[in-house]
């Protein structure tokens, strides 16, 4: 596999690669993104770079100790992949995903951790578990609507788990439009931007409410954990949507 190579991150060349589809500083999302990551590096996030010789991105791996997660689980001990991507379409099918994976196992081992664990989805957004289940991964828990939690485990050690009590959670924020939000994902900012101008045609103020912290990330009211909307204590996406799907639903439920 010498067409690429996997580069380690941190703030002083995290400004030279784009990710996600993404190069562009001026573009908001991204530029909120890497001051995101230049915020997380001191918490032991590893964000890993596949890029050709010419330094051109083509696929990323993301993440970081299970205490400082940006995902709703309980895992002491593990280590959480936030994210993993081949975002050029020449490159997927190539084994490169599995070899950012394996990147991943190899420092969890180092690290003397239980295991490594991630949130996968059936949905959109989130990657789906054909990678994880064949490299050992397991299924250790479930969240609505899609979500699966997976653990790859190197000793005996307690499962990772879902907060849970979505509902409850959900709740407290009371009525109204509420987006709840952080720059884990560099969709987000354009997302919520998009969902705030058009909620007023519904005659509807969107309440936006910024994920600061991991403790904050980690007790959000949808296994996503990064982006959720609700609608008077009802969560109504749990994942960046656009102006027609955020259309159609608040079509639905204001009937």
């Amino acid at each position: 596999m010498n067409d690429v190579e996997i580069t380690d991150t941190d703030s002083s060349n995290i400004c030279e690669y784009g990710f996600c589809g993404y190069k562009n500083l001026k573009q908001d999302g991204h530029r909120r993104k890497i001051e995101w990551l230049k915020e997380r590096f001191s918490e032991g996030l590893t964000f890993k770079i596949l890029s050709t010789p010419d330094r051109e991105s083509v696929g990323f791996i993301e993440y970081l100790p299970g205490q400082y997660a940006w995902r709703p689980v309980d895992a002491p001990g593990y280590m959480v992949i936030h994210c993993i991507m081949i975002h050029r379409k020449e490159y997927k099918g190539r084994g490169y995903g599995s070899l950012l994976l394996e990147q991943c196992v190899r420092d969890a081992k180092k690290a003397k951790m239980h295991g490594v664990a991630v949130v996968t989805s059936k949905d959109t957004w989130m990657a789906g578990d054909e990678l994880f289940l064949n490299h050992g991964f397991e299924s250790v828990d479930q969240a609505p609507p899609s979500f699966d939690l997976l653990a790859k485990k190197f000793k005996k050690a307690p499962s990772p788990k879902f907060k849970g009590g979505w509902e409850k959670k959900s709740q407290k924020y009371g009525s109204g439009l509420v987006i709840i939000q952080c720059d884990q994902c560099p969709c987000v900012a354009k997302c919520s931007k998009d969902i705030v101008e058009t909620a007023g045609i519904f005659g509807v103020k969107a309440q936006v409410v910024e994920l600061d912290n991991h403790k904050q990330a980690q007790n959000a009211p949808s296994a996503y954990g990064v982006f959720t909307i609700l609608y008077n204590g009802e969560l109504i996406a749990n994942h960046p949507i656009g102006r027609t799907r955020f259309i159609n639903i608040m079509k639905k439920i204001r009937v």
